[in-house]
């Protein structure tokens, strides 16, 4: 009997069964995108946590630690550190502020909270969205593939096929309540996988009388080196690449709702507790997982890297444990892929056709309409995913990068910082999109330092600029 298969077939079944469950609760589109902003703290932590950490957690950052060791230590640090900045800083402020202008969508915050400016904001908004997202999308259709291939067999084409289908039928279905719930039970299973795996490989390595650093040094010093080997300002400059995703959380859209979703903005500090008690370990979880995977089986033993964590299970667990966690692998990019594809229905219809166009329809007909384009955007999602041939990790690196610039400095000025106007919140959403698109190109700029940063930094200093300049224009002629 297949215990692995027999635990991810109840565990598509339970998703399914949410889907069908949560498909009456929703009454308008904002209860379809933003569940009518009733959330309790804890599906609110949880679903804010497994939509954070996608197929990326459980698959690529355990494939960057098997390539190059304790290096990939500074990406898990500046994760970490991301996430308690966001919950600590932005979280309560952007909850309380969304309903105060009646937004369910990241592009209609800035588009109400300025006041001016709103229909360019949310066209260029809804464009970034769309096109960012979409390689955050294959990336999760990419890793169902890598997983059911390795587990069951199935060709990476069909395993794709099936994750696609199984995320777009639910998300459709369900809309926001079925994200957040399906997110909770995912968020579990995750942390289970991310902490019990890692215990039982360094039980293992311990019965062979290594410690994981000792273990790591064997195929190589630089493998055990926090910087990789490299010296003087080439080791700060791998240092900072690697905190550098530490700016991305503050501009991801599927990650920002939930804190707009909870029923009590007082309630966030209980959130923010579980979501913190969650990343910590479950980073260091991640990392050790491509440590122990690089200890027992070597450098070059695997041709995709990113399939570590699969098999690492399924030599060291039992049989049913083993289905359990793979499945959690699979939870991961489901959790990530479903509130992606609300992040751009939501924009397409919320902000692009119902705000900007101005159609005024029935809110069953934007209901309709937004399953429409939560099923046309999860096929496209899965062409791309097809097509492409990149690692998770770099698709999530390039999307979380484009996303994180374009419109993570303006939210963090936009909420703190009064003199922030929609030509500075404007000129930072292009300026982290062209930059992050360009520097991305120019490979030696990229390895010398990463595109994450150069964007943020790049993109805050022109909502600033652009900002400043405007309201000195608008007080010359005031006074004029």
């Amino acid at each position: 009997m297949d215990y692995t298969l027999i635990g991810f077939i109840v565990y598509l079944s339970l998703v399914l069964m949410v889907g069908f469950i949560t498909y009456r609760i929703n009454k308008s589109h904002s209860d379809f995108f933003l569940a009518g902003r009733r959330l309790n703290p804890w599906v609110v932590a949880f679903s804010e946590r497994a939509s954070g950490e996608s197929a990326w957690l459980l698959l690529g950052l355990p494939g960057a630690a098997l390539a190059v060791g304790f290096l990939a230590t500074w990406a898990a640090l500046g994760c970490v550190l991301g996430i308690i900045f966001y919950w600590f800083v932005i979280a309560k402020d952007l909850r309380i502020e969304s309903e105060r202008v009646n937004a369910i969508t990241l592009p209609n915050f800035f588009a109400e909270k300025l006041g001016k400016g709103g229909k360019i904001i949310r066209f260029v908004a809804t464009l970034i969205i769309v096109f960012f997202f979409t390689f955050y999308l294959a990336a999760q259709f990419s890793g169902a593939g890598k997983v059911l291939d390795v587990t069951f067999g199935i060709p990476v084409f069909q395993g794709m096929l099936i994750g696609a289908v199984v995320i777009i039928f639910y998300t459709m279905m369900g809309g926001f309540f079925a994200v957040a719930w399906t997110d909770f039970i995912q968020g579990i299973i995750m942390i289970g996988a991310l902490v019990i795996l890692p215990i039982v490989g360094l039980i293992e390595l311990a019965s062979d009388g290594y410690s994981l650093t000792d273990a790591v040094k064997i195929e190589g010093p630089d493998f055990a080196s926090a910087v990789g080997g490299a010296t003087g300002w080439v080791a700060v400059g791998v240092i900072v690449s690697g905190l550098s995703w530490f700016f991305g959380y503050m501009g991801q859209p599927h990650l920002l709702t939930r804190f707009m979703a909870i029923k009590d903005p007082a309630k966030l500090k209980i959130s923010r507790r579980i979501a913190i008690a969650w990343a910590i370990p479950g980073f260091a979880g991640a990392m050790v997982i491509g440590l122990i995977g690089l200890s027992m089986y070597g450098k070059g033993s695997f041709e995709d890297v990113e399939l570590i964590m699969p098999a690492l299970a399924a030599d060291l667990l039992p049989a049913w444990l083993a289905g359990v966690f793979i499945s959690g692998a699979i939870a991961a990019m489901m959790s990530t892929a479903d509130s992606q594809l609300l992040v751009i229905s939501s924009s397409v219809i919320e902000d692009f056709y119902h705000k900007t166009l101005g159609r005024e329809v029935t809110e069953k007909t934007l209901l309709n309409m937004s399953r429409l384009v939560t099923i046309a955007v999860g096929i496209f999602g899965f062409i791309v995913a097809v097509t492409s041939g990149e690692l998770i990790f770099d698709l999530v690196s390039y999307a979380w990068s484009g996303l994180g610039a374009s419109f993570g400095p303006a939210l963090l000025l936009l909420l703190k910082w009064k003199k922030t106007n929609w030509k500075g919140v404007l000129a930072g959403m292009i300026t982290g999109t062209v930059v992050t698109i360009v520097w991305s190109e120019i490979e030696f700029l990229d390895e010398a330092l990463s595109v994450r940063f150069v964007s943020f930094v790049l993109a805050f200093i022109a909502v600033v600029t652009v900002s400043l300049v405007a309201n000195g224009k608008n007080e010359e002629r005031r006074g004029d």
